[in-house]
């Protein structure tokens, strides 16, 4: 059987002035054609070549000796060569670029950007992208707790947190609870492992344990309250809604920082704000 979207080898079984056609070898119906340009030199029928099957502007089945960047059910990160009426076209490696519609996108892209994207066959029978990629990553990464791992984050989901590609590779999850900053598709996240879970799959966290996180907390603390000028209008007391979207930390995170700068006489507590001591300004 000749399999759209993957790599396979296939045997020569007629020669043209075209090309050839081939075939697998069993069904003497089921052919495709590689072009003259990329028979090789002196091939003979009976000799098997290796090939990438795909579907031509035609939309006819094809055959092609050069080797894409992505098959089917594989993840990779492509290059948006242009977007059209109906979705981008990304560069893959082959004279005709791969289809992404916009139903596909969990966020629009624009030419020249690179997005994570799976190859799959549609409803009809054609290849095309999709961002989508969760069900195409796999389970059963080398890493362990508290590994260091770099990835893409493919999806952000308001319920779960964002969704990311190990090594553009392993299944990932920055929980919601682990999320801040201004994290967004298509970024590359370097993150801790938190838990390996029994499925395999991964939970992140892009801060560190508390220990090593609270220095760095403490000088983003500072930051905010010179962006108020000096006083920050709220103490730590103040609700946990209104610190993460101040500060993006949890409210816990946020009084430690503050006690950390309150025990190195950096900040000043009054009922109402947090002043920056003019001594810890410099």
């Amino acid at each position: 059987m000749i399999r759209l979207g993957e790599i396979q080898t296939l045997q020569v079984v007629k020669k043209v002035e075209f090309g050839v056609y081939l075939g697998d070898g069993k069904s003497k119906e089921e052919r495709v054609l590689l072009p003259r340009k990329q028979v090789p030199k002196e091939v003979q029928t009976g000799d098997e070549i290796e090939v990438f099957v795909y579907r031509d502007s035609k939309d006819r089945l094809i055959a092609t000796t050069n080797m894409p960047r992505l098959t089917l059910g594989g993840v990779a990160r492509l290059k948006v060569a242009q977007v059209g009426k109906i979705g981008a076209f990304l560069d893959w490696g082959l004279e005709k670029d791969l289809l992404l519609p916009f139903k596909e996108q969990t966020k629009r892209v624009a030419a020249g950007e690179e997005c994570l994207a799976a190859l799959y066959i549609d409803k009809s029978n054609r290849l095309c992208a999709t961002m989508n990629v969760y069900p195409y990553l796999e389970m059963d990464s080398p890493y362990g707790k508290d590994d260091r791992v770099t990835g893409t984050v493919y999806e952000i989901s308001q319920n779960f947190g964002a969704f990311v590609a190990v090594d553009d590779r392993y299944s990932a999850l920055i929980p919601k609870r682990e999320l801040y900053g201004a994290v967004e598709v298509g970024d590359t996240v370097n993150a801790r492992v938190t838990e390996v879970k029994e499925d395999g799959k991964l939970n992140l966290s892009i801060r560190e344990k508390a220990y090593l996180q609270i220095g760095q907390d403490a000088e983003r603390v500072l930051e905010i309250i010179d962006s108020f000028d000096g006083a920050l209008p709220f103490t730590d007391k103040a609700s946990p809604e209104v610190i993460r979207r101040e500060t993006q930390m949890s409210k816990n995170e946020f009084k430690r920082a503050v006690g950390h700068l309150l025990k190195t006489g950096k900040i000043t507590i009054t009922e109402r704000a947090i002043r920056r001591n003019e001594s810890a300004e410099n």
